[in-house]
């Protein structure tokens, strides 16, 4: 008989227990441990290079754009593949070409070459639209009880917290030390190392059985995306769930803030033998430090969620709300931060909410919708925050290369986390009508 959540460990045991017994979610579990931190690796780099080689914020912002905003353009077809297709071998496909996609970054060495980038870029996202949403739709398929469903949320999202404070932090040192091309070599074998292990898993997928052979003319059918937009339409509790990572993405501005935080407010320079210094500048070590203190953040965020919650929709729930609120007062606390220990401080608090609401969201939006219906879903769910975060990292760009100081946008990103806080409390009613207790899987 399967035990009350409160009397199962939540701590380190849990995970330990779940990667111990489930061994295609512990496959799954190192792909995006590799991937991920080949992924910080090169973001810090990429940025820096950007940075270095034009001289402008909006450059930050424009790349920040094409990394987000084709997902919403390719989040229905996206979501159509994943719900007729194989998920695990879509994200095989898209691993493979994102390898193949970040090598040719090796060609940009010049500022007449940074058209090269935003194609990349172009073709990178459309390859993460592919499989983000694939992953997510793929492990309440691998969870064996509500449980281990929010214990396997919390451990993905502790993970990619994990591997941006560690692969910002050495992305900066490796960049410092060894060159950027170094960080993009490194990066591409992440994606094939993710592949294969993708290929070793054996799990049994379901949600395409009794349908048709997948036709290329699928791709331009409109019949599953309006299929699945009525299903979301179908239970509010769905929409505001869906709404919470658009939410999120009003925050993006941080794409924006920490560069130009560590480039040009906290720079610094640490001398290493050997080092390369001519290839990057102090900044690097400072972005590093700022993306690696928003994982630990979201690392403790993620950690910690699990423990409260307990399987308990009301607590997930109540999360969501706070995780809002402490992002805003971290970010107005960051936009006073007179030195980077503090503003380090002001980054991991923040992101320590945005974590507690995306384990929660993710979960409770898990448990709401069926299993044929997860890869038009999640990404659909991913577009809302890509859209938004795309928007807000572009304007914040173009407002730092006006004059408009980083720091007053450090605190209007600061106030506008109190908009999603509100409508989520507005959004409880949906909940009460409907008397839910512990999330349960459609």
């Amino acid at each position: 008989m399967e035990q009350e959540p409160e009397s199962r460990s939540w701590s380190l045991l849990a995970y330990r227990r779940l990667l111990r017994e489930n061994r295609d979610f512990r496959l799954l579990w190192t792909a995006q441990i590799v991937s991920e931190i080949g992924d910080w690796f090169y973001t810090v780099a990429l940025y820096s290079l950007l940075l270095e080689l034009t001289g402008s914020a909006a450059a930050v912002g424009t790349a920040v754009s094409l990394q987000l905003l084709p997902q919403v353009f390719a989040a229905p077809m996206a979501g159509v593949l994943n719900d007729r297709l194989s998920r695990r071998s879509v994200m095989i496909f898209a691993d493979i070409c994102r390898a193949a996609i970040v090598l040719s970054m090796l060609l940009v060495r010049s500022a007449d070459m940074v058209w090269l980038v935003w194609l990349l870029l172009l073709l990178e996202t459309l390859m993460w639209a592919l499989f983000e949403p694939g992953r997510s739709a793929l492990i309440p398929r691998l969870a064996r009880s509500d449980e281990e469903l929010l214990v396997a949320n919390a451990l993905s999202s502790t993970t990619w917290a994990f591997n941006l404070a560690i692969g910002a932090g050495l992305g900066g040192l490796v960049a410092y030390a060894f060159g950027r091309q170094t960080v993009f070599v490194l990066n591409a074998l992440s994606f094939i190392a993710s592949a294969l292990l993708l290929a070793a898993m054996r799990v049994r997928e379901t949600h395409c059985d009794n349908l048709p052979p997948f036709r290329g003319v699928d791709l331009i059918d409109f019949k599953p995306i309006l299929e699945g937009v009525r299903y979301v339409l179908q239970d509010r509790r769905r929409c505001s769930t869906m709404l919470v990572k658009a939410g999120m993405g009003l925050l993006g501005t941080h794409w924006v803030i920490l560069p130009i935080l560590g480039e040009r407010v906290f720079p610094m320079a640490v001398h290493l033998p050997g080092a390369q210094a001519h290839t990057t500048g102090a900044g690097t070590l400072s972005m590093s430090l700022l993306f690696g203190s928003r994982g630990l953040g979201a690392l403790a965020g993620s950690y910690f969620s699990g423990a409260w919650a307990r399987n308990h929709e009301a607590r997930m729930r109540t999360g969501i709300a706070f995780g809002f609120i402490l992002v805003a007062c971290s970010y107005a606390g960051l936009s006073l931060a007179p030195n980077i220990g503090l503003a380090c401080l002001a980054v991991a608090l923040g992101h320590a909410g945005t974590s507690i609401a995306w384990v929660f969201s993710t979960t409770i939006l898990q448990g709401l919708t069926e299993d044929r219906f997860r890869g038009r879903v999640f990404s659909a769910d991913f577009a809302g925050l890509f859209l938004s975060m795309s928007a807000v990292s572009y304007l914040a760009g173009r407002m730092v290369d006006q004059g408009v100081s980083v720091r007053v946008i450090a605190l209007a990103t600061g106030v506008t986390a109190l908009l999603p806080a509100v409508l989520w409390m507005r959004a409880q009613t949906y909940f009460r009508q409907c008397d839910s207790g512990i999330v349960k899987p459609a």
